[in-house]
């Protein structure tokens, strides 16, 4: 609205309401294009993050609803989907045909799909490490073990990053697996000394827990040792959350969560957003409903590379 008063256009707020509504009803079909192209990949990451939302049963106060994130990473995609709330129900619906990898925080909902054989969960290494970090005062000799572990761990990433999958994994076997191990007889050995109440026993436990599904990435060279990427993609939301505080109505949540979408594939694929969205909006009304994927981001992109200029 501020950018329109300035050049001396006077716009009703319901008018760009409803120009949003209608441009994301236009770019419908796309974001269901990208969503099934992510469930597509052979490994994910997933994470959700709070929206304040207006909902007319709700007087004086607003709704809690989330914005659920699923980001592959070998494709450079993402797509969010909101949802009012924040249980199990959501990522089983959203997972029920998927077949792969996936990487999230150590949530409990995540770990309900344990039962589906086709899907190996593995988590993130920065927040397990992240627990030992808050726990530096509480016990500095135990959390400065842990956090040295994890910054060799890391060590071993910056050195093999440019490496193929297999040198990766050869690389995270020979190196990286026998000091996991060695931290797990660790962790079992000074576990029963801790007081349960203490924030380093917080530490323990949520390591412990997920030993395992921590290690899976040692497995695979295709594998992240964290899910940042994810964080960094919901990162736009936290910002946004800043700006315009809430969204006016449900639907209009899931609008914003369509265009967070576009948004975030854009730029994990290099691509100016604007620059993005204009072409495509001038393109999709008369595109062929068949070939309508053909105007996603990472596609687009390679369109614009094999273009002849005008």
């Amino acid at each position: 609205m501020t950018r329109f008063d300035r050049t001396g256009i006077k716009l009703a707020h319901s008018t760009l309401l409803d120009w949003i509504a209608k441009t994301c009803t236009l770019l419908n079909p796309l974001y269901e294009k990208l969503k099934q192209e992510v469930l597509q990949s052979n490994y994910l990451m997933m994470d959700e993050t709070t929206m304040k939302v207006m909902d007319k049963n709700k007087k004086g106060t607003t709704h809690r609803g989330y914005f659920w994130a699923a980001q592959a990473p070998p494709a450079k995609l993402v797509f969010f989907e909101y949802q009012p709330g924040r249980n199990q129900q959501v990522p089983q619906a959203l997972l029920s045909d998927y077949k792969g990898y996936l990487q999230s925080d150590g949530y409990s909902c995540y770990e309900t799909l344990a039962v589906n054989k086709d899907i190996t969960l593995l988590c993130c290494m920065a927040h397990a490490r992240r627990y030992f970090l808050e726990s530096e005062k509480n016990d500095p000799i135990r959390a400065g073990y842990a956090l040295n572990v994890f910054g060799r761990l890391y060590d071993i990433e910056r050195e093999i990053k440019d490496k193929t999958t297999q040198e990766r994994k050869e690389a995270r076997q020979e190196l990286s697996k026998p000091i996991w191990m060695h931290f797990g007889q660790w962790l079992e050995e000074n576990a029963g000394m801790l007081n349960e109440k203490s924030t380093i026993h917080k530490a323990f436990a949520y390591t412990m827990k997920r030993y395992k599904r921590l290690s899976v990435y040692m497995e695979n060279g295709a594998l992240n040792i964290d899910n940042n990427p994810i964080e960094g993609s919901i990162r736009g939301i936290a910002l946004g959350r800043k700006n315009f505080l809430f969204c006016g109505s449900h639907d209009a949540a899931q609008r914003s969560a369509m265009l967070y979408s576009f948004m975030g594939t854009c730029k994990l694929q290099g691509i100016n957003p604007m620059v993005w969205m204009v072409d495509v909006l001038k393109r999709i009304n008369t595109y062929p409903s068949a070939q309508i994927q053909e105007l996603l981001p990472h596609r687009w992109k390679e369109m614009q590379q094999t273009e002849p200029a005008l």
